[in-house]
């Protein structure tokens, strides 16, 4: 039997997984199975597919208590070993959203290593103890199993300074205060997605529109991520379905001081209450939104897509113009009225969609004669995460 590998992807309430068979050739990895554990500590509940998206024995009975991520895992391992699909284990590859400064590329994990990561838990609070939460448990139930932390970060490490740093006084940025941006294992696996597509040439100035809950895009010149609406936290950029997107900083001094805002409060707002969910008042789920004919549905779906157009001309900018844009993520594969009006709003760029192929889902949706293509291509984090397990393992 080939080696398998283990992908998990923790988030604040879940697990998600995903396991992989490696060849024994040079061909890419094969997915034989994912699912997820979603509202840990809540009402929990399993669910695994197989590749082609078949539910697997054992996901519709009713779950045990999972009040941590170490239960969840527990469990999933369990599961594995029953199922059979977590036999001859060769290694685990896991999401990290926060790699700092330091970690510009995915590495093997240590205990130094996981230490150092957990110093930069203050600079992804909501993402980053989840991540490292499911790396211990997964450490203390198979200690001889390498693990290789996948950084979201790093994809962006070859950005220029100038559009890293923040104006503030340097200092500042010795302490880590710098814009990062994330999605970074989506925009690698799109960007190598899309040149197969393109019969292995990438176009020099594109944009990568990662459209979901959370949502970022990405300007990548010759393969590489020049710049990102993405700052120093997820917060920053698009309008997202729960987060706020671009604020003017005075925005936040006026409600520290006018409306007496204590710190969790001031975050809660800004992660869990503002976005699509805030401007509707109904939503965060796009889906919703859309189909709904409340006044405020609409006007949150028109927030939305302005937010892309406007980030999309910066962005274009950076690159000194636009030869492709590609959607992506859960609204950006899913959502063809909002790439519509995106596309309609990109128009002077020189992108001239075809409103049958972006009803029909792509992967091209641009008509013949534009300047600008545009795609639709679906994003596989974890798969780009088996790959690079895979390569760092010497599988």
């Amino acid at each position: 039997m080939s080696d398998r590998l283990l992908v998990l992807n923790a988030g604040s309430s879940s697990l998600k997984f995903g396991v992989y068979e490696i060849p024994a050739d040079d061909a890419d990895v094969v997915l034989l199975c994912r699912g997820q554990i979603a509202a840990i500590g809540t009402k929990p509940g399993f669910t695994a597919t197989d590749a082609a998206g078949k539910p697997l024995e054992g996901t519709s009975d009713p779950l045990p208590a999972i009040p941590t991520h170490t239960a969840a895992l527990t469990f999933l391992l369990g599961w594995l070993r029953e199922s059979g699909q977590g036999v001859a284990l060769a290694g685990a590859g896991h999401r990290v959203v926060h790699g700092g400064t330091t970690f510009t590329a995915h590495c093997r994990l240590t205990p130094e290593i996981i230490s150092e990561l957990a110093a930069l838990e203050p600079l992804a609070p909501h993402h980053q103890p989840h991540n490292l939460a499911a790396i211990r448990a997964l450490r203390q139930q198979l200690p001889e199993l390498p693990q290789i932390a996948c950084f979201d970060t790093a994809f962006h490490a070859t950005q220029p300074i100038e559009a890293r740093r923040l104006s503030l006084p340097r200092e500042y940025a010795e302490q880590g205060i710098l814009r990062y941006g994330f999605h970074g294992l989506s925009y690698e696996y799109v960007a190598q997605r899309l040149r197969d597509l393109s019969d292995g040439r990438l176009p020099e100035r594109l944009v990568i529109a990662h459209l979901g809950n959370g949502s970022s895009m990405c300007a990548v010149a010759g393969g590489r991520s020049i710049a990102t609406t993405m700052g120093f936290s997820t917060l920053d950029g698009l309008v997202m379905g729960t987060r706020v997107g671009s604020i003017d900083p005075g925005v936040i001094l006026h409600l520290l001081r006018s409306e007496g805002m204590k710190f969790r409060q001031l975050e809660d707002l800004l992660y869990n209450k503002s976005g699509l969910l805030g401007l509707s008042g109904i939503s965060a789920d796009m889906k919703t939104l859309l189909a709904s004919n409340d006044a405020h549905a609409r006007d949150a779906v028109e927030q939305y897509c302005y937010s892309i157009v406007r980030h999309l001309g910066s962005l274009a900018a950076a690159l000194g113009g636009l030869d492709a844009l590609v959607f992506t993520g859960g609204v950006g594969e899913n959502a063809a009225p909002v790439r519509a009006q995106v596309c309609e709003g990109a128009a002077w760029l020189g992108l001239v969609y075809d409103p049958l192929a972006n009803t029909a889902g792509g992967p091209i949706i641009s008509q013949v004669k534009s300047a600008v293509r545009a795609w639709v291509i679906a994003t596989d984090e974890e798969r780009v995460i088996a790959r690079h397990a895979r390569h760092l393992l010497g599988l």
